[in-house]
């Protein structure tokens, strides 16, 4: 919605019976902020009020809505995008109808300067308790991050609505109070069973900057948030193409276009499956080597001048420095494979390439990672659940 005048904030009746209240990434943070919620209810004419803190007057934005239904499962989604926002400021909203609201929450956009992410890798769990958990203690160690990613495969079985509730519930407190930006992994295109699907749990859950993508929208994009250009890529080809071809040209050609258009010092690419893989290859037999994700996108990440990608999918953190030309360099692209945020471990399918140069402590367990940036610096840590730092790579 656009911005509407300023009303007097209305006094509400009691509590809206909507859940999963939440803040989605934009194109540009310091001037605009999508929010969502979801209900089994109908609620016609819902619109948010946001306010500088304890205001007495709103502004108004008039809320959107999508009835979805999958098999038993059905669903109102409602949505609105503030727009003419000002930079660096606090702001309160809440979802409003028929005289019920919810509660005020907080609303922070960006600014130009330094910032703080949080970023979570795989969080599919067989039980949720261990991502709300690390999601929970990450957040109270960082509560002065701008906004959060989760690199991919957020649920174990994208078609299982119970999974969805549950990764939301663990990050309640969290994405009501900053926006998420997440990447689509393989799991997200999975059907009860266990067949390639189209990820439409995952793209009626979250809707993300427009990639002008007529075919693919919401599968891929990009935003901006301080000195940083982030490039949010979907490595799920084996998983669409036999279902709906053609993502992985249409993707390559955006990338380029995207890139050029990039005016910032930082420019990072978050994408889900990883640039080694854990498959033996067929004619060495040897384990590690690069992907065909790899193979991909890697020459063009050199040509690019990336400076980070950070990926997942495989359930390990490594930090494999700057690797150029397919080789370690003292310049190009930093990659880091960011490890696991749920509870489904793989710990005998990995190997230690020669390329890896810190190892999250063995047997593995759940990690997350900060990256703080301004115009001068970029600092990526990795924490263990409890708080421990296990790594810290700054490139300036």
């Amino acid at each position: 919605g656009e911005r509407g005048l300023l009303h007097p904030v209305k006094k509400s009746r009691g509590k809206l019976q909507v859940d999963a209240l939440r803040q989605l990434i934009t194109a540009d943070s310091s001037q605009s902020r999508f929010l969502m919620c979801q209900s089994d209810r109908l609620y016609a004419g819902m619109y948010v009020e946001y306010r500088l803190p304890g205001a007495a007057d709103a502004w108004r934005a008039e809320v959107s809505y999508d009835y979805f239904t999958d098999r038993d499962f059905s669903c109102y989604f409602y949505q609105t995008l503030l727009r003419g926002l000002q930079p660096k400021l606090t702001y309160e909203y809440r979802f409003f109808c028929a005289g019920y609201a919810t509660e005020w929450k907080t609303l922070q956009t960006a600014g130009s300067g330094a910032f703080k992410a949080l970023l979570f890798p795989d969080s599919q769990c067989v039980d949720y308790g261990c991502w709300g958990n690390l999601a929970q203690a990450a957040f109270r160690r960082n509560p002065d991050a701008g906004f959060f990613v989760n690199l991919g495969d957020l649920v174990d079985n994208g078609e299982a609505p119970w999974q969805w509730d549950a990764w939301l519930d663990g990050a309640a407190g969290i994405i009501d109070r900053i926006p998420l930006a997440a990447v689509m992994g393989n799991h997200e295109a999975y059907s009860l069973e266990w067949q390639y699907c189209l990820p439409k749990f995952f793209l009626r859950m979250f809707s993300f900057p427009d990639n002008q993508s007529q075919r693919f929208p919401g599968y891929y994009y990009s935003f901006d948030y301080g000195a940083v250009h982030f490039i949010v890529l979907n490595t799920q080809f084996e998983e669409i193409d036999g279902l709906q071809p053609g993502l992985e040209k249409e993707q390559l050609l955006w990338l380029e276009a995207d890139r050029k258009k990039s005016r910032k010092k930082w420019n990072i690419v978050l994408m889900h499956r990883d640039i080694f893989t854990y498959e033996p290859d067929p004619k060495t037999g040897k384990y590690g080597g690069f992907s065909d994700i790899g193979k991909m996108f890697m020459p063009v990440f050199d040509s690019m001048e990336i400076d980070l990608v950070l990926t997942g999918h495989l359930h390990t953190y490594r930090n494999r420095g700057h690797i150029y030309n397919f080789a370690p360099a003292k310049k190009g692209p930093v990659y880091i494979v960011s490890g696991v945020a749920g509870d489904v471990r793989y710990p005998d399918i990995w190997v230690d390439p020669a390329f890896d140069h810190v190892v999250a402590p063995q047997p593995e367990t759940d990690n997350y990672m900060t990256l703080e940036v301004d115009e001068h610096r970029l600092l990526i840590r990795s924490f263990l659940p409890d708080g421990r730092e296990i790594d810290r790579m700054q490139l300036a």
